[in-house]
């Protein structure tokens, strides 16, 4: 396979303030990058992909040619649980793992430095933190700070934004719609009842769903495993100022929404997965799917 060329410029200024209006995410870090699903039987491995790939918030955006206006694939890697730790195959090109609820994604890169930096930026949107283990220099640091810095004032304003919707005086489903384009996947504008039947129906799709309260100012999460027997169990999601609180035996306060499922996935070692509905704006998820069912 052909790789691209080592330095790429950068995107035209026009090209970049239309990805900037697409997808309405800060973009924090870019470079060519090699993807492949790794659930699938070794001998039925697709070969890597090579993208554009931007990580936008805690978004991964794939396009097809680094000159393209829209991405052709989009990856929420805001429920990450866990990358592995970087490795060199056969010809020397850097190599790690995404390990997601629903998928584990390969990523390869062509030297060990840009894989630090891609597991380093990735970790730094997803768990707020800058990993200290990394072997990184000074400047990359200092940039990873800079980005975990930004990652939480947009996270802030994005609380912000959803409360002030929130306590408008207007009916559920209008509170609720006009935050949509930020709400997790796995959110839902739909009853309790709902819910649940959504989560018996199809279980391949996930077992988490987030939807409004029954007050319509706060929010509910709806699970449902299987033990013995399946159970459902239902999570209350108070607004508070400018964070959500999930209300346990010992509360739990998170920043964001996205921070509450990413609470509930990684509490349970990845056994709650997040309900989302195989559509065309998801294609990795649905992809990964088809694989692993072939």
């Amino acid at each position: 396979m052909e790789e691209p060329e080592k330095i790429p410029k950068p995107a035209p200024r026009r090209i970049f303030h239309e990805r900037q209006r697409v997808t309405g995410l800060p973009l924090y870090f870019e470079s060519y990058l090699s993807i492949r699903h790794s659930r699938c039987q070794v001998s039925k491995k697709k070969e890597f992909k090579v993208y554009w790939t931007e990580l936008r918030g805690t978004m991964l955006f794939f396009y097809d040619d680094k000159k393209a206006p829209t991405y052709s694939q989009k990856l929420d890697i805001s429920t990450l649980i866990s990358v592995t730790n970087i490795y060199l195959d056969e010809n020397g090109f850097a190599q790690f793992i995404l390990k997601l609820p629903t998928v584990e994604l390969e990523l390869k890169v062509e030297d060990c430095e840009l894989g630090k930096e891609w597991k380093g930026f990735i970790l730094t949107v997803t768990k707020m933190s800058v990993p200290p283990e990394e072997s990184l220099l000074p400047g990359q640091f200092m940039r990873m700070h800079e980005v975990l810095e930004k990652e939480k004032k947009r996270r802030i304003m994005l609380n912000d934004s959803s409360s002030a919707s929130l306590n408008e005086e207007s009916p559920p489903s209008s509170n609720y719609s006009s935050t949509l384009t930020t709400m997790p996947a796995c959110f839902y504008a739909v009853s309790r009842q709902k819910a649940v039947e959504m989560l018996e129906k199809n279980p391949s799709w996930g077992n988490l769903i987030l939807r409004p309260g029954s007050d319509s100012k706060n929010y509910a999460i709806t699970v449902r495993q299987v033990l013995h027997v399946p159970f459902i169990k239902h999570y209350r999601v108070m607004t508070k100022a400018a964070n959500y609180v999930i209300v346990l035996e010992r509360e739990v306060t998170l920043m964001s929404l996205h921070d509450v499922i990413s609470y509930f996935v990684t509490h349970t070692q990845g056994n709650l997965r997040p309900f989302v509905m195989p559509t065309n704006d998801n294609m990795l998820q649905g992809a990964q799917h088809s694989e692993g069912e072939s």
